[in-house]
Parts: structure tokens; sequence; C-alpha cells
């Protein structure tokens, strides 16, 4: 076996014995192997807020292009009148559909009437009139407190399987399902997929999360991956995975790193792809340096991207012009600057924002000023250090130079075991002091280089209106 399959679960692949129906979200498919088999039955569940109808309605304008309608069925929680209300807010609404390629209708009246009974006689009629390609129910799990056994659930979910596969309809059970609800609730039996949706409080703000718990007969992409509510729907971000090394060739060449004496100390410049780890406390230089690395590549006709998270644009210009460099001259030579505030940092969407200038802009060197903050944003500390090691490896396949900036509180990481969790995944790490930490002086200190002979001594550090210079 390759190694690409032997990552099943790690990778979503095409499934070409399945004909898919997308989300709408290139992303969302990618994690669930090219988007939902047709002809199954697929259960979206979350709590309340979690964004389960925008995913479904999404789904259903995106698709609404064939002869056959998309229907979507309301029951015992919002009305009809209000989903529809909500959904004309968001950009993937197209009033031309409603009516025609998307079809609503509320069942909640009958339900509450009869009871769950009306359900598959009710779904039988609508198909056999409408003849819809994909059904939503939403919410189905409401229809479990009008039922008055678990055998009367029972009965109706295998009536509305076999109803649902007659007619070669895919259907969408919507519901605030819990995890206690996955083992007792009859529909998780029937089901070809489980999709959850989470939101989790982190400070002010809110993290969401899209796992699949289960896909039938089809490889996805595991873990949690995060995604935000916008106004053209859900914007999602796979999880980052180890790359595939198979058609790996590495660039042997050393490259400059724009810093002036650093090369000498390294061993003559630093390995294409490889990627260095600065830890120092405030004011050791470390942005400086960060900068100096990025401008190094643009001068070279090599795009440059500094990811930021506490100087804005305006200031990041302040310390170009500090370092005798015009923002505009810098930015034709290839220099690009991404910031996301840390008050709003979502690690999974800077991931992607990378990703996008390396494809699109062909960024061959990036510096990340300051792996702290993302630290600090990060509700799973084990997940962001998984993170990070999945992107520099990523860095690695594309022959990507990067520099990593960590601050310290006395010249070494806060802790051994964060010190070692960062160390692991660089190949150069670089320790920087503070002259007024009772040192004569600034100083560097070359703590570790991969594949390379380095001066292991302490070497003073000055920082002048051009930059950094090593002594």
């Amino acid at each position: 076996m390759t190694g690409r399959r032997q990552r099943e679960g790690d990778r979503a692949v095409d499934a070409v014995s399945f004909t898919r129906i997308s989300t709408g979200s290139s992303q969302a498919d990618e994690i669930l192997g090219g988007g939902f088999p047709t002809s199954s039955i697929n259960i979206i569940m979350g709590q309340p807020g979690t964004g389960k109808t925008i995913f479904a309605e999404q789904l259903l304008f995106h698709n609404a292009k064939g002869d056959r309608p998309l229907l979507y069925l309301t029951t015992l929680s919002e009305p009809m009148a209000k989903v529809v209300s909500y959904a004309q807010r968001l950009r993937f609404f197209d009033v031309n559909k409603v009516g025609n390629g998307v079809m609503y209708d509320d069942l909640g009246a009958e339900l509450s009437a009869e009871g769950p009974a009306i359900l598959v006689p009710r779904v039988l009629e609508l198909i056999k009139r409408l003849s819809p390609a994909v059904i939503v129910i939403d919410s189905f799990k409401a229809v479990h407190d009008l039922a008055q056994s678990t055998q009367e659930m029972r009965r109706m979910v295998s009536a509305l399987a076999g109803v649902l596969s007659a007619y070669d309809v895919t259907a969408f059970l919507l519901g605030e399902y819990t995890q206690q609800n996955i083992e007792a609730y009859p529909e998780f039996a029937v089901a070809d997929s489980i999709v959850q949706f989470e939101r989790q409080a982190l400070g002010g703000r809110d993290e969401r999360y899209m796992r699949v718990l289960k896909l039938r007969g089809s490889r996805y992409l595991e873990g949690q991956h995060a995604f935000r509510i916008t106004d053209d729907g859900l914007c999602v971000f796979p999880r980052l995975v180890t790359p595939d090394f198979e058609q790996y060739t590495p660039v042997l060449e050393r490259v400059p790193t724009g810093i002036d004496g650093l090369d000498a100390i390294v061993g003559g410049g630093v390995w294409r792809g490889s990627t260095t780890l600065l830890v120092g406390p405030a004011g050791s230089g470390k942005s400086t340096m960060g900068l100096q690395f990025a401008l190094g590549a643009a001068a070279m006709s090599a795009p440059a991207l500094f990811v930021n998270f506490q100087e804005n644009p305006a200031q990041v210009e302040r310390m170009l012009r500090a370092l005798g460099v015009e923002p505009a001259r810098a930015a034709a030579n290839g220099f690009h600057h991404l910031y996301a505030s840390p008050v709003e940092l979502q690690i999974d969407s800077v991931i992607v924002d990378i990703f996008d200038f390396i494809k699109t802009k062909g960024v061959r060197r990036v510096v990340i000023d300051a792996v702290g903050d993302l630290i600090t944003a990060a509700s799973d500390h084990k997940r962001l250090h998984d993170f990070m090691y999945s992107l520099v490896q990523h860095f690695v396949v594309r022959n990507v130079t990067s520099m990593l900036n960590l601050e310290s509180m006395s010249g070494v990481t806060g802790s051994r075991d964060e010190e070692q969790r960062w160390s692991y995944m660089s190949d150069n790490v670089l320790l920087l002091s503070r002259a007024d930490e009772g040192h004569a002086e600034r100083t560097i200190r070359v703590i570790k280089t991969r594949n390379s002979n380095h001066d292991p001594m302490a070497h003073g550090m000055a920082i002048g209106a051009d930059g950094v210079h090593i002594l």
C-alpha cells in the first residue's frame, strides 16, 4: 500500500462509485470526499444556533438547477415563514428559485393534530406529486416529542427509509440531537451519513466546528473543521493534515536570510523549505528580524508573506519606513502582509489565507509573528500544535522557507514542554536576549540547526536604522 492509501481516515478521496451532491461549499465537499452520496439518508445534528438550517438551505439553492425540485419541510421547530424570512438575508438565496427549484412546506399543524403516523403518508404524497431529488426535514428530532413509544418511532423511521429509497430521494434529517441520541434513536441506524455541528464559547466569541461522524462506503476527512457563518452561508476551513511526501523533491539550496551576519552563524544561510524559530522576550528584535527575512526574499524577486497579529497594516508600514523601505516599493517587489486581529483570531481561517497567498501570489517565504498569539487564541493547544506541525510540513513540500517568532519572558520559552513542542517542528532555533536583562548587549545564539555546521557561541546583536546586525 502507498502512504496515501494508508492514511484513509486522514484524507478525503473521491469515491468513483458514488454520484455526489455538492453542499455548495467546496471546502465542505472536500471534507465529505466530494459531497453527499445521492439516494442517501443523512443526519445533520447539532444544538440550536450551530448552523444546521443554513447548511441545508445553502445545499438546496446550490443544487436547484435540475429537472427535479428540492423540498424543504418544516415540522415543529421554526415555522416555515420564519425559515424563509431568515434565508432571504443570505446571498445564496434566490427568490426566482423559490416555488420552482426550491419548494417549502410546513407539516407542523398536521403532525400536531395527527401525530408522527402522518409523516410517511404525507412525504409519500409529496414525492409522488413533486418528484423531488432532495428532501430536508427540519426538525426531525422534534417528531420524537410526539411519539408514544420507541417502537412507534422505529416503525415510522423504517417506513420512511423504504419510501425514500424506493423513489431515489436524497434526504437530510436535521435535529438538535446529542451524543446520547446516537445510540438510542432509530434514525441513526438507517443513516448513511452523520454530520455534527458544534459551537464552543471562547472568551467573548464563539468557535464553530463541523465533524463527520459517519459516511457509509466513503472516505472522509476526520476531526474538527472550523467554520464561520457569513452572509454567503457557511465558510468552512478543513482541518490541516500532514501532506503527501511521495511526490516531494527537496531543493538542496541555501538561501540568504537578508539579516546582516546571520547567514555566517547558521552555516551559510538556511536551507530552502526549512523553518526557523526565533525565541526571545519582547523588544529583543524578533519582529524586525522577521520583516528583514521577508524583505530579503522580496529583494530577490521571491514573493514573501509577513503574517502578523499585533501590528495593524498602518503600523507595519511605519515599521517598513523605519527600516528605510517604502511600503509601495516593497509591495511591488512581492512583499505581502496578512493581518488578523488577535481579538477575532481564528487559526483555521488564517491557515487558509496563507495557502491562498502561496497559491495565488507564488509566495516562497512566510513569517508568522507571533505564534504566541495563536497559542492564546487556541481553544485546544494539542490541536494547535498538530495544526502547526502539519502547516510546517506543507511548507516543506512546497519548498517555502518560513520563520516563526515565539515570545518568551526570560529568553527561553515559558516551559520546557512548550519549548520542545515548538523546537521539534523547526529546523533552526535561534535564542535572542534583550540588553536590559543584565546583559551588556542584545545577543543571539544558535541553539539548533539541522544538517548544518553552526556557530554555537552567543553573538552580540545591534538594532539600527537599517535593521538587525549580528556582530
